[in-house]
């Protein structure tokens, strides 16, 4: 019987996801584990592939029709045999002492209840790393390692599911809620309830993955779109979490003014392969984005009266909206995540 279980979501991925396997095969002094991919209906060569693994690793492996990350990750979970299940994205490479990181890292823990172990998720050595991949990957946007000031009580917001560890069990009855409608928001709306259920989160910086995912400004600009989209979603869930979002009763903030903006996004452009850091200018664009997502949101699921709101801790989503979800398409990877609130823009937003 495996100790860990190794689950890995994954939807055409194949340029990165057979050294994500050879990356698991190299791992050193590690428990029994196991892995257990779910293609997430990749239409490329992966099945192939998979069907064709003649590896080292004890390979377990699921197929369903494209439901998103988060329905795959649900399904690993259900599969798996392991008493941890370490979640661990198709882009993510891990080094080698990873998943002994991981079950170190439990067991000086042991006894003080449920326990989350966060790896550290850096780029990959063939990524060409501008100041801005730097800057969305340690301070908040995508990931926000450089914010984390208290390692043995991290927030729920830090909750990334390209590099995180936790018990089976406690996913088994807490799974993924499919109601969002892209792979945004919906590993930080687990964490939420789960720390609601007194889990606690300690991160390990020696548990280190490499990501391999081309990102550029106008590519995370779009995920920052999606993610104020789905941020719309978790609201509904959790109305208690505005501020952090950046939404309230009376809906999402109003849209910057256009002329700024693209004054802005043209500099950004102009600038973001010359080495200077612009933390403000980066911001303010993206924040443009991640409003207009909020809005779109907002307007799809028909707005949120406030009598609605009024003695409410959870609210249901509407059926419209969950019928949308349940049909969205989508890969899988990391890219987004949204931590603390600054005017309508959270920080520290996992988006796949």
């Amino acid at each position: 019987m495996p100790a860990v279980s190794v689950v890995i979501p994954t939807y055409e991925r194949l340029d990165v996801l057979p050294e994500v396997l050879a990356g698991l095969a190299s791992q050193r002094a590690a428990p029994a584990f196991e892995v257990v991919v779910v293609d997430d209906g990749s239409r490329d060569a992966t099945p192939g592939f998979l069907a064709g693994y003649r590896g080292p690793l004890a390979l377990q492996l699921l197929r369903q029709e494209n439901g998103g990350p988060a329905a795959a990750r649900n399904a690993g979970v259900a599969a798996a045999n392991g008493e941890l299940v370490a979640f661990l994205g198709d882009d993510t490479v891990p080094e080698p002492e990873w998943l002994a990181a991981h079950a170190a890292a439990h067991e000086a823990r042991r006894g003080r209840g449920p326990l989350a172990v966060l790896g550290y998720t850096g780029w990959h050595r063939r990524m060409r790393t501008t100041p801005f991949l730097r800057y969305i990957n340690e301070h908040g946007l995508q990931f926000g390692y450089a914010l984390i000031d208290e390692p043995e009580k991290v927030p729920f917001n830090f909750f990334y599911t390209s590099n995180v560890s936790l018990p089976r069990e406690l996913l088994l009855a807490e799974p993924f809620d499919l109601r969002f409608p892209h792979a945004a928001w919906e590993d930080v709306e687990l964490s939420y309830r789960l720390h609601r259920r007194g889990l606690t989160m300690v991160y390990e910086p020696s548990a280190r993955t490499a990501h391999l995912h081309p990102t550029d400004f106008a590519r995370f600009s779009r995920r920052q779109e999606t993610a104020g989209e789905s941020a719309v979603v978790f609201f509904r869930l959790h109305p208690e979490l505005g501020g952090f979002l950046g939404l309230s009763a009376d809906g999402p903030p109003a849209l910057p003014p256009l002329g700024p903006h693209r004054l802005r996004e043209g500099m950004v452009r102009a600038l973001q392969n010359i080495p200077v850091r612009t933390p403000r200018l980066w911001d303010e664009t993206l924040r443009h984005y991640y409003i207009r997502g909020l809005r779109r949101g907002w307007e799809r699921m028909g707005g949120l009266p406030h009598e609605e709101m009024k003695g409410h801790g959870q609210l249901e989503v509407s059926d419209e909206w969950e019928e949308r979800a349940g049909s969205r398409g989508g890969g899988v990877g990391a890219a987004g995540r949204v931590a603390a609130a600054g005017e309508g823009q959270p920080r520290g937003v996992h988006a796949e």
